[in-house]
């Protein structure tokens, strides 16, 4: 069945099937992001997809391939989250049992999630891999039909139909910017844009700590990474799908690669800019267009998810706001003395500076009328901001330290 993927006909076929149980993702001009870049870019936001991702698409058109005997066993998968809860839906939509095996250390949101779709949900072992030889196992005790979240051409078809979207709705685009993790995604989008328009450039996206498939194309062959590193867990693989590989070193243009610091500053943009939540895995497309050496392109950055819990959002958006010099905290020495605290708030409220947090202590010197330190956080309006608050500090003889920021 696989041999017959990855055409024309198969890609079309896909295209009406998922629209079955998908939403219509409308491309989204960025103005903000094309004036940044000096192109026209455009979002696939996929993150406002029915299930927050793209990955139901490949799920339920692997799902709609399969014989009434295949769905009638059930159905199993492993992973930590987006392919979950497509499998999960899909199945559902098919009157299909699902088991899917997820890491111990999945969030809770994502486990129930799934569960609320109607999968059994297994948890065991740390990562993905340890999840997925559990899943194998489970396959051949009871005889479930294994859907693999990426290396599988049918999956790879169903995430293909992207492309379709863009292409109907852009017809001149330039490039297409494609998150990679094992390469589902990648391979549907870069073989189908290659067919419609051998002139679109497709380039694929990693963290640069999982950048399995960077490596693989520069080995030649299927490479695993000792290890992954990224605060893109739906990227984190390791090892590229062996299946995928021989379409990605035809139809991949380029390949870029993402530090997680860029996607702590993509998602503030995203959040500020187009009101929109999308996962770190999703913001690679983002923060690559600064990687893009053009102009005057019509670039298309797809999105592929918005399944952010949200401890990890406060968290991404607290070091967002430090690493753009929003929020900074400096250390004054002062004597301890009544009207020196209203000295020193009154400079930085001159300066235009909001206080948010201030911390006293009057232990740092033997003598206390010399100096106690007081430590102030501050929001400023960035960089340049800052810079002046400093100066204005300095200026009146503070000598302000930076500390580094925990809010």
């Amino acid at each position: 069945m696989d041999e017959q993927m990855l055409t024309l006909k198969r890609f079309e076929e896909a295209s009406e099937v998922v629209k079955r149980v998908t939403l219509e993702t409308k491309l989204v001009f960025s103005d903000f992001l094309s004036r940044q870049t000096g192109n026209k870019v455009y979002l696939k936001p996929e993150n406002m997809q029915f299930t927050g991702a793209y990955k139901l698409r490949g799920a339920y058109y692997k799902i709609s391939t399969l014989t009434e005997e295949e769905r009638g066993k059930g159905l199993i998968t492993a992973s930590a989250g987006n392919h979950a809860q497509g499998v999960a839906y899909a199945a559902k939509h098919y009157g299909a049992k699902a088991t899917i095996v997820m890491p111990t250390t999945t969030p809770l949101i994502k486990v129930n999630r799934t569960k609320g779709y109607g999968a059994e949900v297994v948890l065991h072992g740390n990562v993905y891999d340890e999840a997925c030889a559990k899943a194998y196992e489970l396959a051949e005790e009871y005889g479930y039909t294994f859907i693999h979240p990426f290396d599988d051409l049918a999956v790879a078809t169903g995430q293909g139909t992207i492309a379709m979207e863009i292409v109907k709705e852009l017809p001149l685009v330039d490039y297409i910017l494609v998150p990679i993790g094992g390469g589902g995604l990648a391979t549907g989008v870069s073989v189908l844009a290659k067919l419609l328009n051998p002139k679109i450039q497709v380039i694929g996206v990693e963290p640069a700590g999982a950048n399995c498939m960077q490596v693989s194309l520069a080995e030649g062959k299927v490479t695993t990474l000792p290890g992954v590193n990224t605060i893109a867990d739906g990227t984190a693989v390791k090892t590229p799908g062996n299946l995928l590989f021989p379409y990605l070193q035809k139809n991949l243009d380029d390949i870029i690669t993402v530090k997680d610091e860029e996607l702590v500053v993509a998602f503030l943009d995203m959040v500020e800019n187009h009101k929109m939540v999308v996962e770190n895995s999703g913001l690679l497309t983002v923060a690559a267009l600064k990687h893009l050496n053009v102009q005057d392109k019509k670039i298309v950055s797809i999105l592929s998810g918005g399944n952010m819990d949200v401890i990890t959002m406060s968290s991404v958006v607290q070091q967002g706001l430090i690493m753009r010099d929003r929020i900074f905290t400096v250390s004054v020495l002062l004597p301890d003395k009544p009207g020196e605290l209203c000295r020193v708030s009154g400079i930085i409220a001159d300066a235009d500076g909001n206080v948010i947090k201030l911390e006293h202590n009057q232990f740092v010197s033997i003598n206390r009328n010399a100096a106690v330190e007081l430590r102030i956080t501050m929001e400023a309006f960035g960089t340049e901001h800052k810079s002046r608050i400093m100066e204005a500090l300095e200026g009146e003889g503070y000598r302000p330290k930076l500390v580094r920021t925990n809010i």
